[in-house]
């Protein structure tokens, strides 16, 4: 039976060094952790007591491993007679007499994908041989631990993770008396990592009723109130004084926050919340003050309360040296000091200012008018009609509209009656800005009332709140939305489970948002569309990208109602009727829904083609000779390499990325970086401050994953990408929060001081909200902002089944490429799969092709490559060439899908787009046949603008892709199955 650990060796804990090696040993086969024993007696058995004073639970259901310093290998025979987290006794065989001996108490071994890890600690064993388990006896030689060692700094539990015994925790309770609550005041150098535990820090220190620090003139100095709760409580407020010096200067309270208690929301909402801590559970209360940049050099005393709703008040003496320098930036150059902390409750680029290439929105009447389109209300301010501008070319603008609405949008109401009739409705702008018109309607009938409350953005993003108030008790068969489309402007449909393509005659959908995360679809046709999202008032941005299960859509009470919610398309004449019905419910006089809807009004704006020419993606970290040379000229930096190691925190070798950055611009090449919100590195200095706001910032989980997380986060976590090579192990961040705050100043300060010219986005975590932010702080001052973002497939189990382009459309207003990407299959699917999901086409945007490098024939129709270097079968500088040669910038992009596309084949499966200039143009053909084919070209020669008497064909000779060689107008060209041709007329 194993003991409970002895306090009398707590005393010899006290001198123990914590330290690491200069060389890492194989932490992967040892653990990350030991104990650096000397033995200098006799005999074959040497005794230890090692206090270890461990975080982790249950230390007597993971290995020991005791190893001979000399010669390097494990020593099989030793015993543990008594064990706790406290501390170990143990005998072990000192096989080469006097010298070093390392025992390893935490070895594990890495299961699952390389990149998603589980570290799975192993299990004690008995390796000790009878014959030397006889051996041992009281007298043995004793040996002296002399230090406790880490692999490296960053395994180090010392000091903030070395837990105080339950003696000492225990004393330091009695001398409290009858307090809810201990106090700790701890400097910003050693975050609050323990939950579970006081430090032994603390325990040497004791409860403080004061804390000192110094700080610069202008820096934001955090530091942390350390509560350890003795019953269950909460925290109602922290409160600060003035800061005053002797001369009788201040640093205002207004100058004082805790991120804990106070902050702004990620869309610019101020809050206050209380912070309920659990009894014996440790709370940090991170706390900051901004100096001003004109303080006099001097030390400022006052006071922090922290006030607990048990009435309790506990007071700290606040001393701050403010020194006779300056901090550069606010000492943003030194985020170790968690200067950085005050970006949480950053508003950078709040304001809805309009974003290039969008104008501000006009709004007379009941009609605004943006880029490209219109949207008219009605009185009860829903939709009357929707109309768009664009070409089908997507190269510009027309004077006719296309109607995307066969009638109004209306909701209808249903009882046995009949429908309800609306009697009377009133509409009037609540606002009208530039960037945001804003309206109001109520409508009334007898039973009920429906209030809308509208709003129509810059970009076509529409929002509407709508209320159903019940005025009297009633029993409804149905309330649903109906949205009338017209035909030709509803060809193709992505979301509801449905992959982009075209739009089924029938369809029929019901919720299920444990397992798919789909509220809404787009249909639309290449100029004009429509994507609605189906929400309520409690609606949270679910976890994407591998999560989705993990933390799934709500099930809005209106649309939903307890599953009996849906969707039905049904097409009759020139009309395709889309009722989303809530189905039949009892209703109490007063009760509210919230049948709330969104919309996105397609395409955002015209096609930029010239930008998709002249612009060149490296997706690699190479030096800017080298991408230069293979006629690149853009380069996206990802992560895991040595100017951006971590993962989503491109802020530790921020100056080498400078240096790069530097030489690129005089190279005549744009540098854009890895730097998304989904998941972060646990190298962010900021991860114990991040932690101590609970799930605020990060995802509620089982924890797990690579050791490290399992070490020194402990529970309660999601664990996320891996890099083995770096051991940078990531964690999922949660929903709308104030790390978009942080992430948007982040990427200002990358913009004006290591200057990025964009941001590479892997899949996108945040809304459309922090996006226009993003957008416009890389935009400022006459940045480029170039943003491109790829996405892996999203219509699968994990990620809920949804399309990425219907689930990120919200952002596609803002970006200048399409990566789709990862698990998107270029041969099995169809070209109006292609088009909708793919391309980008629909919506202003073009793309690019990544799974397997893609298919360079149909991604030719929709003017897509893959990217260098991403694929050797698939290198796109033959293509490159070819754009040059035939010189691509300033032709204009007629696609299969336009009627007016002057070039067409004899078969229907093979396909063809032209880019055409003056005098000649470039066809672009790509087979869907199943079977190779031979297909004959039919030309209209005056939409072309070329004389056939006098025209030639030819296929240019292209690297990789196709021989050069001649063909005669009349010609039947053979067409492989999957693959096409690049030919030029002129």
């Amino acid at each position: 039976m194993l003991l409970i650990w002895c306090a009398s060796l707590i005393s010899f804990a006290q001198q123990l060094k914590y330290s690491y090696p200069e060389k890492r040993w194989d932490a992967d086969s040892l653990g990350n952790h030991r104990a650096v024993v000397q033995f200098h007696g006799a005999g074959p058995v040497a005794k230890v007591s090692i206090p270890w004073r461990r975080r982790d639970a249950e230390p007597q259901k993971k290995r020991i491993l005791v190893q001979d310093g000399q010669s390097g290998k494990l020593i099989p025979n030793f015993k543990v007679t008594s064990i706790s987290r406290e501390g170990v006794e143990m005998y072990f065989e000192p096989v080469s007499g006097n010298g070093s001996y390392f025992i390893y108490y935490m070895p594990y071994k890495n299961e699952g994908r390389s990149n998603y890890p589980r570290g799975v600690y192993l299990a004690p064993e008995q390796t000790a041989s009878a014959a030397w388990l006889s051996t041992i006896t009281d007298s043995a030689a004793l040996a002296t631990v002399t230090e406790i060692q880490s692999v490296d700094s960053l395994n180090s539990f010392y000091p903030m993770e070395v837990i105080a015994t339950k003696a000492e925790t225990d004393e330091l309770i009695r001398k409290s008396g009858d307090s809810l609550y201990l106090l700790f005041p701890e400097d910003r150098l050693h975050p609050i990592k323990m939950k579970y535990d006081l430090p032994q820090r603390w325990v040497e220190k004791s409860t403080g009723s004061s804390f000192f620090g110094e700080a610069e003139k202008g820096e934001y100095f955090a530091f942390q109130l350390g509560l350890y709760a003795l019953k269950n409580l909460e925290v109602i407020g922290i409160n600060f004084t003035d800061l005053e010096s002797s001369g009788g200067k201040l640093i205002s309270a207004q100058n004082c926050s805790c991120i804990n208690t106070d902050g702004v929301r990620y869309n610019g909402e101020a809050f206050h919340q209380k912070v309920f801590v659990s009894a014996n559970t440790v709370q940090a209360l991170w706390c900051g003050i901004q100096v001003p940049l004109d303080a006099q050099p001097g030390i400022y005393s006052g006071n922090v309360a922290v006030q607990t709703n048990g009435g309790s008040l506990k007071s700290i003496t606040l001393q701050l040296k403010v020194t006779n320098t300056s901090a550069i930036k606010g000492g943003i150059e030194k985020p170790w000091n968690m200067t950085r902390l005050k970006w949480l409750n950053s508003t950078i680029a709040q304001e809805n200012t309009v974003i290039a290439p969008y104008k501000p929105l006009k709004a007379k009447n009941r009609v605004i008018s943006l880029l490209g389109r219109k949207l008219i209300l009605g009185e009860n301010g829903l939709p009357q009609k929707i109309e768009t501008f664009f070409t089908e070319e997507m190269t510009g603008t027309k004077n006719s509209p296309n109607e995307i609405l066969a009638e109004p949008l209306r909701f209808e109401i249903e009882t046995a009656s009949g429908l309800i009739a609306w009697k009377k409705a009133s509409f009037s702008y609540s606002s009208k800005a530039a960037g945001t018109v804003k309206w109001v309607s109520v409508s009334s009938s007898d039973k009920m009332q429906m209030h809308v409350a509208g709003s129509l953005e810059f970009d076509g993003y529409t929002s509407f709140q709508v209320k159903m108030i019940a005025l009297d008790e009633l029993s409804v068969s149905d309330i649903r939305m109906i949205i009338p489309f017209e035909k030709e402007a509803a060809v193709y449909m992505m979301g509801l489970g449905q992959k982009g393509g075209y739009r089924p005659t029938a369809f029929s959908w019901k919720w299920d948002v444990a397992k798919k995360n789909q509220d809404g679809a787009w249909i639309g046709n290449v100029n004009a569309g429509l994507q609605y999202s189906l929400r309520d008032e409690k609606y949270i941005r679910p976890l994407n990208t591998n999560f989705y299960l993990q933390q799934p859509l709500l099930l809005p009470t209106s649309w939903g109602n307890a599953g009996n919610g849906g969707v039905e398309i049904k097409e009759s004449g020139r009309q395709v009727t889309v009722s989303n019905f809530s189905g039949a419910r009892l209703l109490k006089k007063g009760d509210t829904l919230y049948f709330n809807f969104n919309l996105l009004i397609t395409p955002f704006h015209t096609i930029n083609t010239d930008f998709q020419w002249a612009n060149r993606f490296y997706h690699s970290y190479r030096e800017p000779d080298t991408i230069k040379a293979v006629g690149a000229t853009v380069v996206n930096i990802h992560h895991a390499n040595a100017i951006n190691p971590w993962i989503n925190y491109p802020f530790i070798e921020f100056r080498r990325m400078k240096e790069y950055i530097d030489e690129a611009h005089g190279k005549g090449l744009k540098v854009k970086i890895y730097n998304t919100v989904r998941e972060l590195s646990n190298r962010a200095y900021e991860l114990p401050a991040l932690r101590s706001l609970g799930h605020e910032i990060y995802s509620p989980g089982k924890g797990g994953g690579f050791s490290w997380l399992q070490e020194h986060v402990g529970d309660d976590y999601i664990a996320a990408w891996f890099v083995p090579e770096l051991k940078d192990a990531a964690i999922i961040n949660g929903g709308m929060t104030r790390w978009h705050n942080y992430y948007v100043e982040g990427m200002n300060w990358l913009v004006q001081n290591v200057g990025i010219d964009g941001v590479y986005l892997d899949d996108v975590a945040f809304d459309r909200i922090t996006m226009k932010r993003i957008k416009r702080a890389l935009t400022q001052d006459g940045h480029p902002g170039i943003i491109d973002l790829h996405s892996a497939n999203q219509f699968n189990k994990n990620d809920g089944f949804n399309n990425s382009a219907n689930l990120y459309l919200e952002h596609f207003p803002y970006l200048n490429r399409l990566w789709f990407g990862e698990y998107f299959d270029y041969e099995k699917n169809g070209a109006d799969f292609f088009l909708t999901e793919v391309s980008g086409i629909p919506f202003g945007l073009m793309g690019e092709m990544l799974q397997d490098g893609g298919n360079a024939w149909r991604g030719m129709v929709y003017g897509m490559t893959s990217r260098m270097p991403w694929s050797k079968e698939a290198d796109p500088r033959g293509l490159w060439k070819l754009w040059d040669d035939f010189g691509m910038q300033g032709s204009s992009m007629v696609g299969y899908w336009n009627k007016n596309c002057p070039v067409g084949t004899s078969n229907n499966k093979v396909l063809a787009t032209v880019y055409q200039k003056k005098g000649k143009a470039l066809i672009s053909i790509a087979s869907w046949d199943s079977t190779d084919t031979q297909i004959t070209l039919r030309v209209n020669w005056k939409k072309l603008g070329i004389d056939p008497t006098k025209a030639t064909l030819t296929a240019p000779a292209i690297n990789n892709l196709q021989e050069g060689q001649m063909f005669k107008l009349t010609d039947k060209i053979p067409v492989a199955k999957n693959k096409g041709w690049l030919l030029i007329i002129q």
